[in-house]
């Protein structure tokens, strides 16, 4: 499949660090992040209450400090 054109349109807070994401085809996919913040600016996220101050930009999901995965990384 194209991952390509991809974009994150919706998200949910699940706990923890694990969110259901909704992407552009339709698919749902539910994420934990925790692995996944192991390096630099990545690191503040390890903190709950910083890991929740997240929204969606034009194409994916990013946090309050600029902190963002690739919709095509979150995907597969």
């Amino acid at each position: 499949m194209n991952t390509d054109l991809i974009k994150v349109v919706n998200v949910d807070y699940i706990k923890d660090y694990i969110v259901d994401l909704k992407y552009s085809n339709g698919e749902k996919k539910r994420v934990d992040f925790f692995p996944l913040l192991k390096s630099g600016k990545k690191q503040e996220l390890l903190n709950k209450n910083n890991f929740i101050l997240f929204g969606l930009n034009h194409w994916t999901l990013e946090w309050y400090n600029g902190v963002d995965f690739a919709p095509d990384f979150l995907y597969q």
